[in-house]
């Protein structure tokens, strides 16, 4: 086993950081390894609160992005490789993304106006305006 193999095999993520071009791993060895955003277009095309949702996988050697299906290996950092997801790969990937995002509801606020919630004047304690009481 060459000596490469050794440090790869031994090496393990102990932090990740991801700027806005920039996806910084430091190892449990000592090392700190830094590669360009855009070898990651998943990464790329994540939003802040996406990348920075990453969790260990096999121990510490890779790391995967749930949010972005997104998974990357000390072993690749290590070597310098970039994704290897193709562009047809990632055009699906874009364009399911996009459906989910255009299906998520939009978040919308109560249709009550502040009053409709008061107690009426002519009603008992604790009623509200909106519905009378039920009982008899």
């Amino acid at each position: 086993m060459s000596s490469l193999a050794i440090e790869i095999r031994t090496a393990t993520v102990q932090r990740v950081r991801v700027t806005k071009d920039t996806l910084v791993v430091d190892l449990t060895d000592g090392r700190t390894i830094s590669a360009p955003l855009a070898w990651y277009p998943r990464l790329v095309h994540g939003s802040p609160v996406e990348r920075n949702n990453w969790r260990l996988i096999g121990g510490g050697v890779g790391i995967h992005w749930p949010n972005l299906d997104e998974d990357i290996s000390v072993e690749n950092l290590i070597l310098g490789k970039p994704s290897g997801e193709s562009q047809r790969s990632l055009k699906q990937w874009l364009e399911a993304r996009a459906a989910r995002r255009a299906q998520v509801p939009k978040k919308h606020t109560s249709t009550h106006s502040p009053t409709s919630l008061q107690r009426h004047p002519d009603r008992g304690r604790g009623q509200s305006a909106r519905r009378p009481s039920a009982r008899p």
